[in-house]
């Protein structure tokens, strides 16, 4: 089998695997970065409607700290302390690090990086290049990482992790020609999330995440039930946030005789509060169970509803209104909105292309007009808070074994929008500052090749249909709306299913929705703790433990400086 040797080796080229590649080659480490696809991603293709990046406020007169930035994050629920810290600690150092890369995060003239609110989001650190502010930041850091040299394998799949008395020793790879070895003392996972185990999803198709080698690795996940859901579209896979909502399209859903529902007023006897609900999940975007009985989220679960238990195709009609409309009767906040963005006339499209005509475009250049044609939507997994478990320095529970962007754990029960384009960039630094620090020793050769040559691996003809139909379960029993009794049996076919297949696809997938399912089948509750989720061949093990609480170090100066000098507190 043919093998590579590096000391390091980073899995993913997205926003947080190009970043933790260029942050280990400044710092002197030999690193190297395999892929399935360079162009393949969540960062690279997808984005919203005003895509979101988190940061500490760096404009006007609103004091912000640190310490109030990692409360916020902390705040979140089954949010660990140290985590929250780093990533306020170092938001300013990797945001500018961006824009000294060229991402073009909006100033103004005085060269003040403004902010807006976001969801969860009490201070306005939100800023946005536009609908695709990870695309650019991932192209930007890809340009630094080939000015720097990096090596970069492409086309090739990861599919098994080696570990040896829980230490990396390297992975197996699969490439169109066969199998490839890769030999390294510590390897960064940045797959992204685990955007393969749902049907419906708004992760990029191109994308399907690989926690499964973590977890077959012997990895501790924490948290993996924390989802956030929401309505997008079918083809192509886009977040229906923002404006998409708060221009008030028509909701309408198609049974199996082509017969149309304008199904929402089923829900709703009072049309103008119905209307109003439309309006907030522009910006109330994520499915929220406190705003599942009398909020927004009414939205999700009327399309829920159509889509899986009627099985109709549900899609958003942008040519016509919901009804003959008077806005006046709309809530105050829709209606003062609307207002003052002076778009209180004519059908949802138009009121779009006034009031976001980027928009309007950016699905016409994906092939869908909304001047013509109707949007079919569901509602997604969008984003996985919970993942790999790490500590402060972004290793997992796995020794060499490190997690950065969406595949690390991080975030909790809920976040602030755009938080996680921050924490790709913080836990690539911190796992970079680590590795330089603390090196793992090379494994020998004649044990990275034993451990490798006992790897088998088998490609089964049947497994994309397989993996379709396990996808479409979860989605249908374990997504936003979830039913004890489905999601126990569910589990139980997924631990069967596991025991007959050695199709890398289909098992990275199983293996992710165990875990997944075991975490949801005894919920936790309690934002003081975290789920652990741990597999071996015997099964899946479930712990709950409390969570670390926010670091009250003394920060003395001088006492910091000193150790700051010996070891550059990278300890």
């Amino acid at each position: 089998m043919e093998t590579k040797t590096h000391s390091c080796i980073v899995i993913g080229t997205g926003a947080a695997g190009f970043s933790a590649a260029c942050r280990l080659k400044r710092l002197g480490v030999s690193v190297a970065m395999v892929t399935e696809g360079i162009k393949f991603g969540t960062s690279r293709n997808t984005g919203s409607d005003k895509q979101t990046y988190y940061k500490l406020g760096l404009s006007g007169d609103r004091a912000d700290s640190v310490r109030k930035m990692a409360q916020n994050l902390f705040d979140g629920g089954c949010v660990d302390g140290d985590n929250a810290l780093c990533e306020a600690s170092l938001s300013s150092r990797s945001f500018l690090h961006l824009c000294e890369l060229g991402v073009p995060f909006p100033t103004n003239r005085y060269g003040e990086y403004v902010g807006y609110k976001t969801d969860h989001d009490p201070y306005e650190r939100a800023t946005s290049a536009g609908p695709l502010t990870s695309k650019y930041m991932t192209e930007a850091l890809e340009k630094e990482a080939r000015a720097l040299e990096i090596p970069i394998y492409d086309k090739i799949r990861a599919v098994k992790i080696l570990v040896h008395d829980n230490r990396v020793c390297g992975f197996i790879g699969m490439k169109k020609s066969g199998l490839i070895a890769f030999r390294c003392g510590d390897l960064v996972l940045a797959t992204g999330g685990p955007a393969g185990i749902y049907a419906d999803s708004v992760y990029p198709a191109c994308h399907r995440g690989a926690t499964g080698l973590a977890v077959e690795a012997g990895a501790k996940l924490q948290n993996p039930a924390l989802w956030q859901y929401g309505l997008a579209s079918a083809n192509p896979r886009w977040n229906v946030s923002g404006s998409y909502m708060q221009v008030l399209p028509r909701f309408v859903s198609i049974d199996e005789n082509g017969k149309e529902h304008d199904f929402l007023w089923d829900f709703f006897q009072d049309r103008y509060r119905g209307l109003s609900l439309v309006f907030l999940k522009g910006y109330q975007w994520p499915f929220d169970p406190k705003k599942a009985e009398n909020g927004s989220s009414l939205i999700d679960l009327a399309v829920h509803r159509e889509r899986v238990e009627k099985g109709r195709r549900v899609f958003l009609d942008f040519m016509h209104n919901p009804f003959d409309m008077d806005f006046s009767k709309l809530s105050g906040e829709a209606y003062d909105y609307l207002k003052r963005a002076g778009v209180c006339f004519g059908t949802p499209i138009e009121r779009l292309e006034k009031m976001n005509a980027p928009a309007v475009e950016l699905y016409r250049e994906k092939g869908v007009d909304l001047h013509r044609e109707y949007l079919e939507i569901a509602l997604c997994a969008q984003h996985n808070n919970g993942g790999i478990g790490v500590d402060l320095w972004w290793q997992s529970s796995v020794k060499g074994l490190f997690a950065v962007g969406e595949c690390a754990g991080t975030h909790g029960i809920s976040r602030p929008g755009g938080s996680a384009l921050n924490a790709g960039q913080v836990g690539a630094l911190r796992a970079a500052q680590y590795v330089a620090s603390h090196p793992s020793p090379m494994p020998k050769e004649d044990l990275f090749c034993s451990l490798a040559g006992k790897v088998k691996i088998r490609k089964e003809p049947d497994a994309p249909e397989k993996l379709r139909l396990v996808q479409r379960r979860m989605s249908d029993t374990a997504a936003a709306v979830r039913d004890p009794e489905r999601i126990r049996a569910t589990l139980q076919a997924v631990l069967k299913e596991l025991d007959r297949t050695a199709d890398p696809d289909l098992r990275d997938v199983l293996l992710t929705q165990g875990a997944v399912l075991t975490a949801m089948a005894k919920p936790n509750g309690d934002p003081e703790s975290v789920q652990e989720v741990l597999w071996d061949e015997s099964g899946y093990r479930l712990s709950l433990r409390r969570v670390r609480p926010i670091p009250r170090d003394d920060d003395f100066f001088e006492n910091v400086w000193r150790s700051f000098r010996e070891t550059k507190n990278v300890f």
